[in-house]
């Protein structure tokens, strides 16, 4: 009989607020967290999760063709999460290893909630004036004239499962003339939201507000870097709750430098985890959260009960739902 050994790697919620979670992973086997730099190289990764055969991984690390080359027997990586562009697929498959995702539906709400929360405190310099009532400055309040969401042109890239959800909270909550751009989606398909499809550079170009909500592939890395700064109004406000390498860091840290860009929230960063030296937090006009879009009670509930149940069901010889990597010599599904 196959021992089971369970790793959950630089997690910092999975198990940690519902420990049941946890209590039925323990009833197939040994259960470890391990912690590891976000840049671990493969190898070294390898080694660490040695005779470990089923894992809940996070955005970091990443697990590289080289991880997979020194790894031992591995059944299944379950992402806690909707997104796997720090695995690679193709190396998971020549491994025998599944992959599988959380259902986009389950983190839909809380992600779009989060845009708007962030851009919302933005605008609003809701941030800066909480510290100031805490340093005994409550007359400073005048400082703190910000800008109105309603009724303004904001531009959403990305309308397929958060962006949707973002599209009707603008319209609907906020009267917003949203102008949306995605290659993959139909005019009827973000008309049925409440949006607009349009070309990027009518986008960038007639928006007040942006608001990223995209996959992260080849061919949108940095999509917004300096070119695309430069044809946008001025004093535009930027959200991001979808990948950090969306932005080219340095355009945008330049478009807050010359004041292009009014303010910038995001909750993501190209290389996560961020620290207090990161470029964006020279600005008091950026809003940074670190990667808790996601991080509702009703969210993370339904997250590591996916993460559970997958484990529960490769174990059991069933193909996990959502398996972005779905084949394996090693079992065979019922």
């Amino acid at each position: 009989m196959l021992e089971y050994k369970i790793a959950i790697v630089n997690s910092s919620s999975f198990g940690k607020i519902f420990p049941q979670h946890i209590q039925r992973l323990e009833k197939i086997g040994t259960v470890t967290h391990f912690d590891v730099e976000s840049d671990i190289s493969g190898k070294e990764l390898a080694q660490r999760l040695q005779g470990y055969n089923l894992i809940i991984a996070s955005v970091t690390p990443h697990f590289t063709e080289e991880f997979f080359e020194h790894k031992d027997e591995l059944l299944l990586i379950t992402r806690h999460g909707i997104g796997y562009n720090n695995i690679d697929l193709a190396a998971a498959r020549n491994h025998q290893t599944i992959v599988s995702i959380i259902p986009a539906l389950v983190e839909r709400d809380a992600v779009a909630e989060n845009n708007v929360t962030n851009l919302l405190a933005l605008l609003r310099c809701t941030v800066e004036s909480s510290v100031k009532v805490r340093q005994d400055q409550w007359e400073s309040r005048a400082k703190f004239v910000g800008r109105a969401l309603f009724n303004k042109t904001v531009g959403v890239i990305g309308v397929g499962n958060t962006g949707s959800c973002v599209v009707e909270i603008l319209r609907n909550g906020f009267r917003c003339e949203v102008l949306a751009y995605d290659p993959y989606q139909s005019a009827l398909h973000i008309q049925s939201y409440g949006g607009k499809k349009v070309e990027l550079d009518e986008l960038l170009t007639r928006s007040d507000i942006i608001c990223l909500c995209a996959n992260l592939t080849e061919e949108n890395y940095h999509m917004i870097s300096t070119k695309e700064i430069e044809i946008m109004k001025d004093q535009v406000y930027l959200s991001n709750s979808a990948r950090g390498a969306l932005l080219d860091e340095q355009a945008i840290v330049d478009g807050l430098k010359s004041g292009k860009i009014a303010g910038l929230a995001t909750d993501v960063l190209e290389e996560e985890p961020g620290r207090k030296d990161h470029p964006y937090l020279a600005f008091d006009n950026v809003i940074m959260t670190p990667h808790t879009s996601a991080y509702t009670m009703e969210c993370l509930e339904q997250m590591g009960e996916k993460c559970v149940t997958d484990i529960e069901q490769i174990i059991q010889g069933q193909l996990p739902e959502r398996a972005v990597q779905d084949q394996s010599d090693f079992l065979v599904f019922s």
